[in-house]
């Protein structure tokens, strides 16, 4: 899941929306002849990858990110391929496997949005209405909307990024969190910028988010996610577990993590001996499967397979879920996330574009992911890796999804 920000420096616990700008930075779109935030209005060809390809491209760069395992889904016109490396377990284990699941991270808050999107649909809420409408207690709330809870342009601090959750990751990593307790670390801190007038992504946003889902239906989000999410699209492998669960359905794949959250707070890379360490294999990463993800709730917490992530990329961009209208809205509002960078990837309601793909990407420590789909040419992509973020603070996962959208869309 992610603590991040989609440019400069983030904390390692949270390196996802960092991975979408390097993503965007390297995947331009060669048939696009419109802005990146807006749906391709010209195709051109893919260049087909077979089995072969897809596991030669995810055997480099597993080995280069020094991963346990990893896998590569592809969907295209001509059917479906996939590759996987390693094992589940480092050293050993069960060889991985598509069936396997995972933590998705901040691939949950394509979920949360589109609850948010349906309740809308529904009249329960407007993407105008001020969040002090459902949370009086917010900051600046009643100048703050729920279109800028959806789209990071609240100004709200990011709680991941406190001293206080760092440290407490390091040294209670069984500590349950609750959404209350998140917000409480944000709301002393003074905003990024007033509401409206910059991005920044904040996991603070999309906790407000799953509150205010829950508050509207009344249920809690295991319920709204299994009858509005996993239900309609045929998730058949997603989960989103209870916050003193942190047992992952079987089957599944064990996550590994270098370093400290307090260590890598401010530059993601680990420091130049320890990368030396881990890559002459004196230092070892540790084993975090278990460490409990309470603190990513609706911004972070869910499971799901790789075939759940192919199939959720899909139905973002075909409207499964949503109704014509809303579905059209959502795309339209993709913005640059760095308007000075015409290459930098678009954020919208709960969903990124990056390159010729819309999707998102997920990480927390041990496990990161990248799901894209390209509704113009019928492709989708998707990636994960059991070892997270790499030495060096690049995400294994988005960057081997990099790669293969580079061979795919040559320019």
């Amino acid at each position: 899941m992610n603590r991040h920000v989609l440019s400069g420096r983030r904390p390692r616990a949270a390196a996802a929306a960092l991975a979408l700008t390097f993503l965007a930075a390297g995947c331009a779109d060669p048939g696009n002849d419109t802005d990146t935030t807006t749906a391709t209005t010209t195709t051109s060809a893919v260049a087909a990858l077979d089995q072969a390809d897809l596991q030669t491209a995810l055997e480099a760069g597993a080995k280069e990110f020094l991963l346990p395992g990893a896998v590569a889904l592809l969907r295209t016109p001509s059917g479906t391929v996939t590759a996987t490396y390693g094992s589940t377990e480092r050293g050993g284990g069960r060889p991985v496997s598509v069936s396997d699941r995972i933590r998705v991270g901040s691939n949950t808050k394509t979920w949360t949005a589109t609850v948010i999107l349906q309740q809308a649909q529904e009249g329960k809420l407007a993407v105008t209405d001020p969040v002090s409408r459902f949370r009086p207690d917010v900051p600046n709330g009643a100048n703050i909307t729920i279109e800028q809870l959806l789209n990071m342009r609240s100004g709200l601090f990011n709680y991941s990024e406190t001293a206080e959750l760092n440290e407490a990751l390091d040294t209670e990593p069984q500590r349950v969190w609750t959404p209350e307790e998140l917000l409480a670390l944000a709301y002393p801190h003074p905003p990024y910028f007033p509401p409206g007038q910059g991005y920044h992504y904040s996991n603070t946003n999309y906790v407000l988010l799953g509150l205010i889902a829950e508050q509207l239906d009344g249920r809690s989000l295991p319920e709204i996610y299994r009858d509005r999410i996993f239900d309609p699209a045929g998730l058949t492998g997603a989960v989103f577990p209870a916050a003193t669960d942190t047992a992952l359905p079987a089957p599944y794949s064990r996550g590994y993590f270098y370093g400290s959250n307090v260590l890598t707070m401010h530059d993601p890379a680990l420091p130049a001996d320890m990368q030396a360490a881990a890559r002459d294999g004196s230092l070892a990463p540790q084993d975090v499967t278990e460490h409990n993800p309470s603190w990513t709730w609706a911004a972070g917490q869910g499971i799901a397979t790789a075939d759940d992530l192919a199939t959720w990329a899909e139905a973002l961009t075909d409207g499964t879920v949503l109704d014509p209208d809303m579905q059209a809205r959502r795309l339209a509002s993709i913005e640059p996330t760095d308007p000075a960078n015409p290459q930098a990837a678009g954020y919208g309601w709960g969903i990124a574009k990056m390159g010729p793909m819309y999707g998102h990407t997920g990480e927390l420590p041990g496990y990161n992911s990248f799901m894209g789909s390209d509704p113009d040419r019928d492709v989708t992509l998707v990636v994960w890796a059991n070892l997270a973020p790499g030495v060096d603070g690049r995400d294994p996962a988005s960057s081997i999804a990099k790669d293969l959208i580079e061979q795919m869309y040559p320019k």
